[in-house]
């Protein structure tokens, strides 16, 4: 396949939700954009687009295998053309003591040949800012939110350099916000002191757009960044200013679908937790999911399938397993974090595939590893991105390798959207 010229930043996300939110945001401000699910076969044709970006399941996975398939999309994207690279992570910086994201980090340094890069996860439209290298959410640190009790990437500690310090050999440095404020020159100098006194990565601190801006802007000539997708939102302009994008790329909605929808909701964050809530509170069908019987059952998902069947058409079901923290610490306890999660997940990818083949067409879904799972049953291979119901959170459409499915898709984050998300979703 013939290399395309036109791929100004190659990305790879380390979630799928986190995936479809930078492609969101890139399109918001003028780039087009292709999703993609995992390294794509090379028979696939890749359209002309100003930014690629791979959707990887490898937050929660072993630090080895999540850098050999970030590695392997890196190589992809190079393939393809593109000029510089971003990896994506969430926004509330989830990981481990032992990755991924600095040893994901490392090895795409490595792998360009560069020596420094920053992390910045700031997302100010949704809540999140880092200030003197601290990650808040709202008014509250990092460590002081619901994120403390997720239940797969506890976030104990809201220092960055500390967190991303103890995922890599390397020095860890901090570009605090009295820089950010000074501008784009101050930034870039910023970077270049902290390179010559041998920090690898630096925290970059943000609270405002403009701040991003800025940031991106000192940062559009290093070959990788890493970040949220709250930073993506300053490379377009830039790229118009070197005179690399032509014409804005305006989101057009995807073509309307009046099929059957449901919502499959497997995150415990805070933000989903109150939106099944609310769902339930305004007299809607729901149908809740117990890890405890699906490990015990194999096909208990099929009394969900059923519920759905049973429902009139044009009254969505909000299928869940979403709980309190208590309640999951509690179900894995008894079946082990990873019994759980792989239950749960399975439960949604059979039911996906059922109703899938029942002809509904547009699927909600709420968590990363549960859409993550979800898209890859279900066969997608790529994702076009259609406008946004909220913040980071498009529709998409998405065609599966066998092109017998085109389905409508929302992937929210779990600790994205209002109250009233799944409402929302279904009437943009």
């Amino acid at each position: 396949m013939a290399n395309n010229n036109d791929v100004l930043i190659g990305c790879i996300a380390d979630d799928f939700t986190g995936a479809t939110d930078l492609a969101s945001v890139l399109v918001r401000n003028g780039c087009s954009a292709l999703l993609l699910n995992g390294v794509p076969q090379p028979s696939l044709a890749i359209p002309k687009t100003g930014a690629l970006v791979v959707a990887l399941k490898s937050r929660t996975i072993a630090a080895g295998e999540a850098v050999a398939q970030s590695l392997a999309a890196l190589r992809w994207l190079a393939e393809q053309g593109a000029r510089r690279f971003f990896f994506k992570y969430c926004s509330t910086f989830d990981s481990t003591p032992a990755g991924n994201i600095g040893p994901v980090a490392d090895a795409l340094l490595d792998a360009l040949h560069a020596d420094f890069t920053i992390a910045c996860p700031a997302y100010p439209a949704n809540g999140r800012s880092v200030v003197h290298g601290h990650l808040f959410v709202g008014d509250a640190l990092l460590c002081d939110t619901s994120m403390r009790h997720h239940p797969l990437t506890p976030m104990t500690d809201a220092n960055l350099v500390r967190v991303l310090g103890q995922q890599t050999p390397h020095p860890v440095d901090l570009v605090s916000i009295a820089t950010v404020e000074q501008g784009e020159a101050a930034i870039r100098d910023a970077y270049a002191k902290r390179a010559r006194a041998g920090a690898r990565h630096a925290i970059v601190d943000a609270y405002a757009d403009r701040h991003l801006h800025a940031i991106a802007a000192a940062s559009a000539d290093l070959p990788l960044v890493t970040g949220g997708a709250g930073l993506a939102m300053g490379f377009p302009n830039c790229w118009r200013a070197a005179g690399l994008l032509h014409e804005r790329h305006v989101p057009r909605p995807l073509p309307r679908s009046q099929g059957r929808a449901v919502i499959l909701s497997g995150s415990c964050s805070a933000a989903t937790l109150t939106q099944v809530e609310h769902w339930q509170r305004d007299g809607r069908a729901a149908f809740r999911l117990d890890p405890l019987v699906l490990a015990q059952d194999s096909l208990a998902w099929r009394k969900a399938v059923d519920r759905v069947r049973e429902q009139a058409r044009d009254e969505p079901l909000l299928i869940y397993a979403s709980a309190p923290p208590e309640e999951v610490a509690q179900t894995q306890a008894t079946l082990g974090t990873a019994n759980a999660a792989t239950a749960i997940e399975q439960a949604f990818c059979n039911i996906a595939l059922a109703l899938a083949d029942d002809g509904f067409e547009r699927l909600i879904v709420a968590g990363g590893e549960t859409s993550g799972a979800v898209v890859a049953a279900l066969g997608v291979e790529t994702l076009a991105i259609g406008v946004e119901i909220s913040p980071g959170v498009p529709w998409t459409l998405a065609t599966s390798a066998s092109g017998k499915r085109s389905l409508r898709l929302a992937l929210k984050s779990g600790n994205f959207g209002g109250p009233d998300f799944f409402t929302q979703a279904l009437a943009a």
